[in-house]
């Protein structure tokens, strides 16, 4: 090593159920060609069955990644995590900037400069970078799996000698990223789908995946394609719709999340009440509060015959290719930000200036000025 190479440092996540890695061994093989130098904490891919021998075939070290020039890693980071850093490095992943609950203020004092994938802007250079995408891709697959483990009627249609059996109906509120998935996933197991959102201009989209759209007469659409905010009337409106719907289906899967805000609620108590015994609600909004009002956050209950599951952080259920996906996004990043081996962040690029929530001297509220509606999954419409 030269001391002016960058290092790379892959740090074991601590939190409770996190088996995901920041960067797999493929990508380190990538980075390393690339003249980095990763630095890899024992254990770090254990989770996702990723062996410390597989990271040093593939060019790691194996050794203390905390001290590296440039940390990355899923989770954000603990209090106790910050306290590992120290002034001038950098650290990238996901920060939760938009949260009341972050540790953003700890790393400025820290003098540590941060980059936070969720702040990536939607733009289709970066589209390489997008983690929540990635990410909501997995939870959207894994709910349609978690909602046909629990629940009582086959979602395809069988044709047996004793009979036919009608295939499950299926429900998917909000249509972005993990939305879509869960309905083309529900659809390959053989459920009929339909999605809902308050923008209609996504009803192409549920259709082309096989669902179909289910139309409440509300447009809430806003600009550049993304959701404008319910009146009053309008949320009446669609929560009486919405509760009258949600009774003819046996599946609801619910994504909709609003930045730095509590879930928006659109399963009533009376919709669960008059959905059939043996239906499942999923409800991907739990860490915000749920959209669903009988939703307890992290776990799986029934109330009115109903299941209610609302399982947390359901991409590090499926560690390998969750971590896969990530360690391409945080690669693609780093791409933008090393140039000849270089640590050379170029806060001209609106990616850069966007991701970046401590460490640039520009005042970061001009630069985060939109992106509360920048990212489809995240919007009232949008999906986790």
């Amino acid at each position: 090593m030269t001391d002016n190479q960058v290092t790379i440092g892959v740090v074991r996540e601590s939190g409770d159920g996190e088996r995901r890695v920041a960067l797999v061994p493929k990508a380190v093989h990538t980075l390393a060609g690339r003249g980095l130098v990763v630095v890899v904490e024992p254990g770090a891919g254990e989770g996702a069955l990723l062996p410390d021998d597989l990271y040093t075939e593939a060019g790691a070290t194996i050794g203390d990644a905390w001290g590296a020039d440039v940390v990355v890693k899923v989770a954000p980071p603990t209090a106790e995590e910050v306290a590992r850093l120290r002034s001038g490095q950098t650290l990238i992943g996901f920060l939760a900037p938009r949260d009341t609950d972050n540790q953003i203020d700890a790393l400025k004092k820290a003098g540590v400069q941060a980059f936070a994938l969720e702040a990536i802007p939607r733009i289709s250079r970066a589209q390489a970078m997008d983690a929540l995408s990635s990410q909501a891709n997995v939870a959207g697959y894994k709910a349609v799996l978690v909602a046909a483990s629990a629940a009582t009627r086959f979602f395809p249609m069988l044709t047996t000698a004793a009979g036919t059996v009608k295939p499950a109906t299926a429900l998917v509120l909000g249509v972005g990223v993990a939305g879509l998935q869960a309905l083309a996933t529900a659809r390959r197991l053989g459920a009929r789908t339909s999605g809902y959102d308050v923008r209609p201009e996504v009803a192409e989209q549920v259709r082309s995946v096989g669902a179909q759209w289910l139309d409440l007469g509300i447009d809430a659409a806003g600009e550049g394609g993304y959701a404008r905010e319910l009146t009053e009337e309008e949320r009446a409106e669609q929560q009486k719709k919405l509760e009258e719907a949600i009774k003819g289906f046996d599946v609801v899967i619910t994504t909709a999340l609003v930045p730095g805000r509590p879930a928006p609620r659109l399963v009533t108590a009376g919709a669960v009440a008059g959905m059939a015994p043996g239906s499942v609600v999923v409800d991907l909004a739990g860490e915000a509060g749920g959209n669903c009002e009988l939703t307890e956050p992290g776990r799986t209950v029934v109330k009115h015959d109903v299941t209610i599951a609302s399982p947390l952080n359901l991409p590090a259920t499926m560690p390998e290719h969750a971590s896969e996906l990530y360690s391409k996004n945080i690669t693609a990043l780093l791409e933008l930000l090393v140039k000849d081996g270089s640590f050379v962040p170029d806060f001209e690029d609106e990616i850069v200036a966007a991701a970046c929530v401590t460490g640039d001297e520009r005042s970061r509220e001009e630069q985060t000025t939109g992106d509360e509606r920048s990212r489809e999954e995240q919007t009232t419409g949008g999906d986790s």
